[in-house]
């Protein structure tokens, strides 16, 4: 069974504020795991990170229809679905780094993030992990009748797990809320889909358990949220679950570290000609300088706070006004930091 593949959606019907929320929030996520490709070089972070960069407008486009009290589940490479669902920057990136202000005080770290105050299940070090917690929480909203929704985010590897084939065919036997959207960005770790997908359609394998299932391209925000609209308000109607394959490519390696030997450096200069954030600029016919302060407004969240501190000047005469100067200077510098780093 072959599932259709939406070629391209309609842009009409976004007012210019939309367009330039839905890019402000792909370029928070890009910026965001650029900026810790950075960090991850300095040895701070504990820990293994996946990161999302090249696959932002499949979370945003997904995300885009949904309510704070629905709820999503992840995988290991989880950071976009965070951002895109609601999750905070700066506790997102404390608990990357494992202090205690972060989502989970520091305790998940990148593979177990989560913030159920805005319906994030949470990342998932499990491959194929998140379907059956999806299916859990489609259950319950359709008990308790309040029309809500579950969606879980898997990988092509994720795609060939038994959890994800049973979460689906329990979706369909008990008509559940629930979409599987399947992030194809063609490597499940090291070992290509086309090899390891036997029926290379994903989307077609989820449609023979009886449910409905497109094929969108994982780059085309417009294409991922007009389909998520679709299976979504199905699902809030009754009509049960539906599947989206949206096909991508993953920017940087599997985690960081890999030496990403199984692609060539063209593959990967190709992907990122095809799927820059500034194609997509030119894709809309926007206005190039708004999208370029949405951009500038998401990289500013990243960058610390810091606070200038001006240090009091004295003329000193003795060895006691030098201390009770001291003294005055720690205690401005101590009040400062409790909002941040500061500057001298």
């Amino acid at each position: 069974m072959s599932a259709p593949t939406i070629e391209a959606a309609s842009r009409d019907g976004y007012s210019r504020a939309d367009l330039l929320a839905a890019y402000q929030r792909m370029s928070e996520i890009r910026a965001f795991e650029d900026r810790l490709h950075t960090e991850n070089l300095t040895g701070d972070i504990p820990g293994f990170i996946h990161l999302y960069a090249g696959e932002e407008a499949i979370a945003v486009g997904v995300c885009d229809n949904l309510r704070r009290s629905d709820y999503i589940a992840s995988t290991h490479r989880g950071h976009g679905h965070c951002l895109a669902k609601g999750c905070g920057i700066r506790p997102m990136m404390c608990e990357i780094f494992g202090k205690e202000e972060g989502l989970c005080r520091g305790k998940g770290g990148s593979m177990h993030i989560a913030d159920l105050s805005v319906g994030m299940l949470g990342a998932n070090g499990i491959v194929g992990g998140g379907p059956p917690l999806i299916i859990g929480a489609a259950l319950s909203a359709k008990t308790l009748g309040t029309d809500g929704v579950g969606v879980s985010f898997t990988g092509d590897g994720g795609s060939n797990q038994g959890t994800t084939f049973e979460a689906m065919n329990m979706a369909v036997v008990l008509q559940l809320p629930a979409i599987f959207v399947f992030e194809n960005n063609g490597m499940g770790e090291a070992t290509a889909a086309a090899f390891a997908v036997g029926s290379h359609d994903i989307a077609g394998r989820a449609a023979a358990f009886g449910m409905p299932a497109v094929k969108v391209d994982g780059t085309d925000y417009f294409a991922v949220r007009a389909a998520a609209k679709e299976a979504i308000d199905r699902a809030r109607a009754g009509g049960g679950p539906s599947a989206i394959e949206a096909t991508s490519v993953r920017f940087y390696g599997h985690f960081e570290g890999d030496a990403g030997l199984y692609r060539t450096p063209e593959q990967l200069q190709d992907a990122l000609d095809d799927c820059d954030l500034d194609h997509w600029v030119s894709k809309t016919q926007a206005l190039p300088s708004r999208f370029e302060a949405a951009r500038h407004a998401a990289v500013q969240l990243l960058k610390p706070n810091v606070v200038h501190v001006a240090i009091p000047k004295r003329t000193l005469n003795d060895e006691a006004e030098l201390q009770s100067w001291l003294s005055e200077v720690e205690a401005l510098i101590r009040t400062k930091l409790k909002s941040g780093p500061v500057s001298l």
